[in-house]
């Protein structure tokens, strides 16, 4: 086994196909946020992202997106910002997960959004956490009638409302992709405001983060996409997504709406909508993230889990570190 250290920049046109086969190959691991695109686009734009190869021979088996920083502190890509972390591999592929820490150069890495199922890192779990889904797997009429089943009045109030906003604001009409970098714009402002309004630290103060949903939205491919999606009443936007997918699954990232038309539901309207058109395009999920949330419980007709924990090797810096970090969280 050899295990190569480089920047995305470095990743060649082998590489990067043979990082999409792999997530071809496995649905669990066709994740927006685990694609090469993803790595990429932060990559260009933070200087501590690297991607360790690990190959068998001369077959790659698996891929492992980390961000490096001083004294060999080891977090995610973009953490804090990621729904998704870990591996992307052959599940032939046996990796001890402290020797891929010792080959990254790494004394210490910790995840809050592992994927459970990864087998390397299941020994330093501390703890599991559902991810809530919109199971499309069936379409969309299958996904309602599953929703129906569990949560009736979510689903009776939704339409109802939505009727009620067609007839006071206009006829109601969404857009799954949308192109409107305008109103991408107005979406961030959207949420600017809300972080502000609920005491949350604003993520779009941060010029990178902006850079970065631009730049992730300009993208759209078969196999990924920044997707903006729109829900409008009239010609007024009242609501939108901007979220990440795949060629299988749609993560939900920054939604927010027009606090103007909040009655209305607009949110609930809009995954709906999502749903439908997600499902009509070929997606089988929808994954709304980790988070107790309650119009994510009223949505959900499936769950995953992911893992929160620590990898760390024998230094007195891994010890440091987690006296830094464990306290406050």
């Amino acid at each position: 086994m050899r295990i190569d250290v480089v920047t995305p920049a470095e990743l060649g046109p082998r590489e990067i196909e043979r990082w999409r086969e792999l997530q071809r190959r496995d649905p669990a691991q066709d994740n927006p946020f685990l694609s090469p695109e993803f790595t990429l686009t932060v990559g260009a734009l933070r200087p501590h992202v690297r991607v360790a190869v690990v190959s068998e021979g001369s077959t790659i088996m698996g891929f492992f997106p980390h961000q490096r920083h001083a004294c060999g502190i080891g977090r995610p890509v973009a953490a804090g910002l990621s729904d998704l972390q870990g591996m992307v591999y052959d599940p032939e592929l046996e990796l001890d997960a402290r020797r891929l820490l010792r080959a990254c150069g790494l004394v210490t890495w910790e995840f809050d959004h592992l994927q459970a199922t990864q087998p390397m890192f299941a020994p330093y779990h501390t703890s599991l956490h559902p991810s809530p889904v919109m199971d499309l797997s069936d379409g969309y009429e299958a996904y309602l009638k599953a929703l129906r089943a569990k949560s009736p009045t979510t689903v009776r109030m939704t339409r109802y409302k939505r009727n009620r906003m067609g007839r006071e604001l206009g006829p109601v009409h969404s857009v799954f992709e949308s192109d409107d970098t305008a109103a991408l714009r107005t979406l961030l402002t959207w949420k600017s405001r809300q972080y502000q309004r609920t005491g949350r630290s604003d993520r779009f103060a941060h010029p990178w983060i902006v850079e970065l949903v631009e730049r992730l939205h300009a993208i759209r491919t078969k196999g990924f996409a920044g997707t903006l999606s729109l829900l409008y009443a009239g010609d007024t936007l009242v609501a939108g997504h901007f979220g990440l997918r795949s060629a299988s699954q749609l993560v939900t990232w920054f939604p927010t709406y027009n606090t103007e038309f909040g009655k209305y539901s607009p949110g609930l309207i809009q995954h709906l909508a999502m749903a439908e058109e997600g499902a009509a395009a070929g997606l089988r999920a929808i994954d709304m993230g980790r988070g107790p949330k309650a119009y994510k419980e009223s949505l959900k007709t499936a769950e995953y889990h992911v893992a929160e924990g620590r990898v760390a090797r024998l230094s007195p810096v891994a010890g440091v570190d987690w006296l830094l970090r464990e306290p406050p969280r």
